[in-house]
């Protein structure tokens, strides 16, 4: 879990640092209006959602090491050679070239820690797996507004040129560490007793029996079913306030001295930006912690068992997407930081609840194709959201149209999940009885 959340760590960052170079000198250089910039922010999810599929069958087919290994060198050539970007239309291009390498990297971590951890541990897993994105997104601001500072000039590069340099290389390290380090399965763990690998084998083998025992789903019905399309929306909304958030907040943070008359430095801005991710990481690990634990209860509260799973999912999103238009309404920058942190932990504690439900139903080659299939189409919202959000700055003057945005679709993503998430527990139900 160490590795893989480093991994995450390093992959959230390469995506968002552009948010962190926009207001810092690439807008000027390059010559980019808030459109422009969310088109190259955005465009990364292009090529991420033509090949995650593919990619995660493969990773299904080939084994996590030596796939997750090509996806670390491949993006983090790509990610270096950004700094190197002459305009706007090569950014663009690199951007789509992110997104087609980094293809496949979260949904096969999704999908590999269904080998190893038993539906009961199963949100806490992804959730130290994903405290990587508000914790790369906290310590990431600071550190690229380090970066940008100190390394103006470095090589005769502009600061956020340097960023992205030394932030692309650490993946292409990483990436020969993983082939190195990472086991595929449980039978392949050398650290783990005999007695070990074969009590997590036989309890992860006697659940996928259960599952297709209750409702066998294979690949292509995983890939066509309307229960997929709609967790996809679903996840959607999520990721849709996520990404707004993490490409605009910086630029948010910077037009405080223009909206409060408050003076902040590059780095200043960065420890600013910092803070409601810092919370949200701590919120994200208690609320999965929370959630498994509820789902093992059987006293019939509505918050527990797995029909219960869907109101954890539901609330921090309810709350993520009520914060984010109210922090632009109110009158200093304390309370207007405040709710832009309550709205980082709803959204951020949001994602672990979610990815516990495909796995109630799918599994195998259906899980590897079903929860790349989600996840590309609901990470179509790294396109959408920072174009949309841009784009509505440009007609408007204005964060507070774009940002609302963000809260109406966060809201009714969390109310389909009420209704998709009763379904899929029902299904859940049924596996647990057989």
């Amino acid at each position: 879990m160490p590795l893989l959340g480093l991994l995450y760590f390093v992959n959230y960052l390469d995506r968002v640092n552009i948010g962190f170079a926009g207001p810092n000198g690439m807008n000027d250089e390059l010559g980019l209006t808030a459109t422009v910039f969310g088109l190259a922010s955005g465009i990364f999810f292009v090529g991420y959602l033509l090949l995650e599929v593919p990619s995660n069958l493969a990773l299904h087919r080939f084994g996590a090491r030596r796939w997750i290994t090509r996806i670390l060198v491949s993006w983090g050539i790509v990610a270096t050679v950004m700094a190197f970007a002459p305009n706007a239309t090569v950014l663009i291009v690199l951007r789509f070239l992110l997104g087609v390498a980094e293809a496949g990297f979260f949904p096969g971590i999704i999908l590999y820690l269904t080998f190893w951890f038993p539906a009961e541990y199963r949100a806490r897993a992804v959730g130290w797996f994903m405290v990587a994105v508000p914790v790369s997104t906290a310590i990431g601001s600071t550190v690229s507004a380090l970066i940008i500072s100190a390394g103006d000039g470095l090589f005769g590069l502009s600061g956020w040129r340097v960023m992205f340099l030394f932030e692309g290389i650490p993946a292409i390290l990483l990436g020969f560490l993983t082939l190195w380090a990472l086991t595929d399965r449980p039978e392949d763990a050398r650290w783990l007793a005999d007695d070990e690998r074969r009590w997590l084998r036989d309890r992860l083998d006697a659940e996928s029996a259960q599952v297709r025992a209750a409702d066998h789903w294979p690949l292509r019905r995983a890939l066509t079913a309307p229960r997929i399309l709609v967790l996809a929306f679903v996840y959607f909304g999520i990721t849709y306030g996520l990404y707004a958030l993490g490409f605009f907040l910086p630029t948010i943070v910077a037009g405080f001295e223009q909206q409060f008359g408050t003076k902040l430095d590059t780095i200043e801005k960065g420890l600013v930006t910092s803070l409601p991710y810092a919370v949200a990481a701590i919120g994200m690990v208690l609320w999965s912690r929370a959630a498994d634990r509820a789902a093992t209860r059987t006293d019939g509260g509505f918050l527990a068992g797995e029909s219960g799973r869907r109101w954890w999912l539901a609330m921090p999103m309810l709350v993520g997407g009520i914060a984010i238009p109210i922090a632009l309404y109110l009158q200093d920058p304390f309370s207007a930081i405040a709710a832009v942190t309550v709205c980082a932990v709803g959204i951020c504690s949001a994602l672990p609840t979610f990815w516990p439900l495909p796995s109630q139903f799918l599994t195998g080659a259906a899980a590897a194709g079903g929860i790349a299939l989600i996840n590309s189409l609901g990470n179509v919202s790294g396109f959408v959201a920072p174009y949309v959000t841009g784009g509505l700055a440009d007609l408007t003057g204005s964060q507070r149209a774009g940002l609302w945005v963000v809260g109406v679709v966060t809201v009714l993503a969390a109310v389909v999940a009420l209704v998709v998430g009763r379904r899929t527990s029902r299904g859940a139900a049924t596996v647990d009885a057989s």
